[in-house]
């Protein structure tokens, strides 16, 4: 059996890399990273891009923490047509970067043993419901860490690193160490009085990370499943709860001649949602 080429990796990037910025040195540091890119346009050009550089698979790693969805549907969209046209058999979607109970982990980890301080974990400011998942996983975070108070606080948002340092010093915290809940570093200069955690993930971990989704994403793409219509639903259940008429707890009313199914998913679909990859040692 013949292997496998490498693929070329296209990095989508969203709110939580400052639309791809913050992964400039993911980009350099990593050859078979072709470019990173918000969905969109200018995603379509990376990947048009890739494609012509060669005639090995590429895929498409969604750079999310777990709190954008809507990029793993952004980016499923950008790439609908390129998959029907010049990348067809070659063009493949990853699951996303990370879910949420990966950052759980990772902010645990990063925050290291401070158990009379606070954590600050601060984030580019999004949209209320992705800023609203922020503080869910900061619950968490305190729940199974080793930190009294777990605070949260958004760049360019409310509150404020400086406010959300301020609080946690009003709370009793001796020591506040923020650590950035995105790809990109904490706020520099750090708030008055906190401590500078460092990144979330050291690059080799990044890449790890990166290189266990494509590989997933490559095996796929060799039975014939490029991930893109799992990523197109990356947004169900996203935002506003909406309605639907329910015949009994898991159907939906559909017109004649309708089916619907709520079985297991396809095992891709599965893997979209929740990805399993090894967590990698941030430090």
């Amino acid at each position: 059996m013949a292997r496998p080429q490498p693929a070329t990796v296209v990095l989508a990037g969203g709110h939580e890399s400052h639309g791809g910025r913050d992964l400039a040195a993911l980009v350099a540091a990593d050859p078979a990273v072709h470019a990173a890119a918000p969905a969109g346009r200018p995603l379509t050009e990376a990947v048009r891009s890739a494609l012509a550089d060669g005639e090995g698979p590429v895929c498409v790693v969604p750079m999310t923490l777990g709190r954008d969805p809507r990029l793993v549907a952004d980016a499923a969209r950008a790439l609908r047509w390129l998959a029907a046209g010049e990348g067809r058999g070659r063009l493949a979607l990853t699951a996303p970067f990370a879910a949420a109970e990966h950052l759980v982990g990772w902010l645990r980890a990063a925050a290291g043993p401070a158990p009379d301080g606070a954590l600050l974990v601060t984030a580019p400011a999004a949209g209320p419901f992705e800023d609203a998942e922020l503080f869910r996983i900061a619950r968490l975070v305190r729940q199974y860490g080793r930190h009294r108070w777990v605070e949260v606080a958004f760049e360019g948002g409310d509150p404020d690193p400086v406010e959300g340092a301020e609080r946690c010093r009003l709370l009793g915290a001796r020591e506040v160490t923020a650590v950035p809940a995105s790809f990109g570093p904490a706020p520099h200069p750090a708030p008055s009085g906190a401590r500078d955690g460092g990144p979330l993930l050291r690059p080799a971990a990044l890449a790890g990370v990166v290189a266990a989704r494509t590989a997933a994403a490559l095996h796929l793409l060799g039975h014939g499943e490029d991930g893109i219509a799992a990523g197109l639903d990356a947004e169900h259940g996203h935002g506003y709860a909406h309605t639907h008429a329910h015949t009994h707890a898991h159907g939906h009313i559909h017109g004649p001649g309708e089916a619907h199914h709520h079985g297991h998913p396809h095992p891709h679909q599965a893997h979209q949602h929740h990805p399993h990859a090894p967590a990698p040692t941030p430090h």
